[in-house]
């Protein structure tokens, strides 16, 4: 539905949300409809359901998404936005690889994931204000700016409550981790927070926490206990209203059907490769992490949020990332070319970002410090073009140079790729509802 005048912008924060959606036309059908049956509620009932309609027969191009999350702040000028021509100050130490994209370059330890670059998109004009790490990171998270006064769903529990489990799974899983605050469910009830794992997929004998049953308990017993845990909960749910044990009585059932179905123990059992598709993804943490999470889609898992490395490198940039992106690289190239051989990649979306970018000069100890007014996102799969760059930074990568992308613009057009539209409103504590994101835009141009 068309939004009001810009000249009326200033009252909308004051202004009921259905009175905000309606347009000048919406009025002159009020006028019209003046002497009718129909009345100013039942037109906005009429409206409210066809929006609802248009929801529900809204469908994406992606089933699934893997979100690689790269703590601390990446390089993009060492990474996806490299600036061979500028001046060493700005450039840095690092080489470039060519990609197979007539004159792109990565950085030198991307090797590896540029001869995968005709199946992906980067984004080189990725900006928004935080330069903290806390703040920049909520932003990735949940594609809304922090805010003192309400507690904001990532993306995960946004994906969790709209369309709920598949095949047993839980909807919402975090490898090894949640690894920060805002990957969290925030105003959204917490039976929809991610699944952790508890471990690191790359340890010795590797096991997912609470997968298994407890010694000495057989199916027989469990059964039981199930049943004695159910009464219990009808119980206390028949007197008060409480979204934790509506929450709790939600993960214990998560838990119950992951514990008794074979194929969702599975999912999580990377003994089930051969040992050339381990060897092919490394058998180090990010090969473990991005091998764990293709099994996990390919099960029914909606969105997998892995975290690999520590980017924060304020100090000795062309080590730190000598050190940490070669494992990245291999896993990640596999990861696509793995997906893509599986006919995954087309419902697949694979999204690499960070909480910001890195200073355009090195500083005084060989690194870069916090910069979020332009910074780099990979993409690939579920409805992103295949070999594109979207929108550039200026020639010292300081500030973007064209298709500045905000956050709200990258969530709202990966949630479209879902079939989710972003505007929809979720109900936050006191029946107060909220945008899933508010005022982005699908960037039609980042899709196929």
């Amino acid at each position: 539905m068309a939004k009001l005048s810009q000249n009326a912008s200033s009252e909308s924060s004051c202004t009921p949300h259905h009175f905000q959606q309606l347009s000048r036309r919406g009025f002159l059908q009020v006028g019209m409809l003046a002497g009718s049956s129909l009345t100013l509620p039942q037109l906005l009932q009429n409206e409210a359901q066809a929006e609802l309609k248009s929801y529900e027969n809204f469908t994406g191009t992606a089933k699934s998404i893997i979100h690689i999350y790269l703590p601390g702040g990446m390089a993009h000028q060492e990474s996806f936005d490299p600036k061979p021509y500028a001046p060493i100050e700005y450039r840095g130490e690092m080489r470039t690889v060519k990609t197979k994209l007539d004159g792109i370059l990565f950085g030198e330890t991307l090797a590896k994931t540029a001869q995968v670059a005709d199946k992906m998109t980067v984004i080189r004009s990725m900006s928004h204000g935080e330069a903290a790490h806390e703040r920049g990171t909520h932003n990735m998270f949940t594609g809304y700016r922090p805010s003192p006064a309400l507690s904001y769903p990532s993306i995960g529990s946004v994906i969790s409550q709209q369309f709920g489990s598949r095949n047993n799974l839980p909807p919402y899983v975090c490898v090894p981790n949640q690894p920060n605050e805002f990957a969290g469910s925030g105003y959204l009830s917490s039976a929809f927070a991610p699944f952790s794992l508890g471990s690191d997929p790359a340890s010795n004998g590797f096991k997912v926490r609470d997968l298994s049953l407890p010694n000495g308990v057989d199916d027989s017993r469990f059964a039981n206990r199930r049943s004695a845990l159910e009464s219990v909960n009808a119980f206390f749910q028949s007197r008060e209203k409480s979204d934790q044990i509506t929450a709790m009585d939600s993960f214990y059932d998560s838990a119950y059907s992951l514990i008794s179905s074979p194929e969702a123990r599975d999912a999580f059992d990377l003994e089930k490769e051969d040992a050339a598709m381990r060897d092919a993804y490394g058998r180090n943490q990010a090969g473990a992490r991005m091998l764990l999470a293709r099994r996990l889609v390919e099960s029914g898992v909606r969105l997998v949020n892995l975290t690999y490395g520590g980017w924060d490198m304020h100090d000795n940039i062309v080590a730190g990332f000598k050190r940490t992106m070669p494992s990245f690289d291999q896993a990640y190239a596999q990861l696509i070319t793995d997906l893509d051989a599986r006919g995954m990649l087309d419902e697949t979306v694979v999204m690499v970002s960070s909480e910001f970018g890195r200073t355009p000069k090195i500083n005084g100890t060989a690194g870069r410090d916090h910069f979020p007014k332009v910074f780099s996102v990979a993409l690939a799969g579920g409805g992103f073009k295949r070999g594109h760059v979207y929108g550039s930074s200026n020639a010292t990568a300081s500030e973007p140079e064209e298709n500045a992308i905000g956050c709200e613009d990258l969530f709202t057009t990966v949630y479209h790729t879902l079939g989710i539209v972003a505007d929809k409103e979720l109900m936050a504590p006191g029946d107060r509802p909220i945008e899933i994101v508010d005022g982005g835009k699908v960037v039609k141009d980042l899709l196929a």
